[in-house]
């Protein structure tokens, strides 16, 4: 069964940039378009950020212009460079298929806190 683990979230400044990673102990990702969901608490996780098996990317208006997928099939990883964070962008973030099911079983997430 195919595990999710997602890391580099942390406590970060306004403006600061952090760098997230998602790596899956299958090779599943070459052929799904793969993506980044973030959480805020008392909401619903939202699709922020995905990218094809072609490489083409998308982005959630939120954060166009700052967010950045992008995908080592290799390594079986998918990362989201994260620039000019703002508070709004506090959520725990996780990493799944996009845009198809069936959703592989949820990892933990990375919590990303941006606080002064």
């Amino acid at each position: 069964q195919v595990q999710l683990v997602e890391s580099g979230g942390a406590l970060v400044q306004p403006g600061g940039s952090l760098r997230l990673s998602c790596t899956a102990s299958g090779n599943i990702f070459s052929s799904k378009t793969m993506g980044w969901y973030r959480q805020a608490p008392g909401k619903q996780r939202d699709l922020v950020a995905w990218i094809t098996s072609d490489d083409s990317t998308n982005y959630a208006n939120s954060v166009k212009g700052r967010f950045a997928i992008s995908r080592d099939n290799a390594k079986n990883t998918v990362y989201l460079q994260m620039n000019s964070l703002k508070p709004e962008d506090t959520a725990t973030y996780y990493c799944n298929v996009a845009w198809t099911l069936p959703l592989i079983d949820w990892g933990q997430g990375t919590q990303v806190t941006v606080s002064s």
